[in-house]
């Protein structure tokens, strides 16, 4: 073990020795980083600065005084922990519903045989050349006609229909070997058992990525639930937060504030699942 890490450090080396730009890759890196940061780093400072708080020079706000009644204030007083949770909830369930019905139809089209099987995948095509803000009407009015509007199940059943998820996942089991999934057959396994316990298990990193990007997606998602939630205390982050904003037009502190409690939860889940998101910005880089 020993030499084999040595080595494998010795070769590390000598690629960045070959390479005469590696010392400027690192430090435009560093730079695109800091400049990330910089934006999340002053709206840090300033919502813990008080109430009311303005100045002209743009050094001053991270200067003290310093307040965390702000925090306590924003969480007491408005519906923001609320608004965390409903995001939180919708992006869960609508992402565990698009794995399900995603894999289920992508192993249809895939191992199973019946009539218009390419008529219906090159419908699942299609729905990737339609913009979904072309949709929103008539989703509104069956949504409507349904009784969903200002609703959970209104909110999360319009956007389980992913057709890149059922692509990318048909690619995937088409790569499953023949003689597998005939040797299973043979032994008497049904579609379900196939399904769950031999193709699934392959589709990971598939699975991963689409549910990364379902969970972010629902997440920021605007327009929808913009336009299908009348109450308050059911709006998402992305609705909750505009709405709070727009009462503090000329201030910047509580907004700050507001956006700091909102932004905590995603930064903690990004480092959490750092590698998977990486991970799954490759793999659909490669497979798009």
């Amino acid at each position: 073990m020993g030499k084999s890490n040595s080595s494998s450090r010795k070769t590390v080396l000598l690629q960045r020795n070959r390479d005469p730009q590696h010392g400027l890759k690192i430090s435009f890196g560093v730079i695109i980083a800091i400049l990330f940061l910089v934006p999340i780093i002053w709206m840090l400072f300033v919502s813990i600065k008080p109430d009311g708080f303005s100045t002209t020079n743009p050094l001053d706000w991270f200067l003290p005084p310093y307040t965390f009644e702000n925090y306590t204030n924003i969480i007491a007083d408005t519906l923001i922990l609320r608004w965390v949770w409903n995001s939180l909830i919708v992006g869960l369930i609508t992402t565990i519903l698009t794995l399900f019905i995603t894999s289920l139809a992508a192993f249809a089209l895939s191992q199973m045989k019946f009539r218009f099987k390419k008529t219906i995948f090159v419908f699942f095509l299609l729905g990737l050349m339609i913009p979904g803000e072309a949709t929103i009407i008539p989703l509104y009015e069956i949504v409507k006609n349904m009784g969903l509007i200002d609703s959970y199940a209104g909110l999360i059943l319009p956007m389980i229909a992913s057709p890149l998820g059922v692509i990318i996942l048909k690619s995937f089991f088409d790569g499953v070997p023949r003689e597998v999934i005939e040797s299973a057959v043979m032994d008497g396994c049904s579609n379900f058992k196939l399904f769950y316990k031999i193709v699934l298990p392959l589709a990971k990193p598939a699975l991963a990525a689409i549910g990364i990007f379902t969970f972010i997606g629902s997440w920021n998602n605007f327009l929808w639930p913009y336009l299908s939630i009348l109450s308050e205390t059911l709006y998402t982050l992305p609705v909750g937060l505009p709405v709070f904003n727009s009462a503090y037009s000329q201030a910047y502190v509580l907004p700050m504030t507001a956006n700091a409690v909102a932004s905590i939860p995603v930064i903690i889940v990004f480092l959490i699942f750092e590698k998977q998101i990486v991970k799954g910005i490759s793999f659909t880089g490669i497979k798009g």
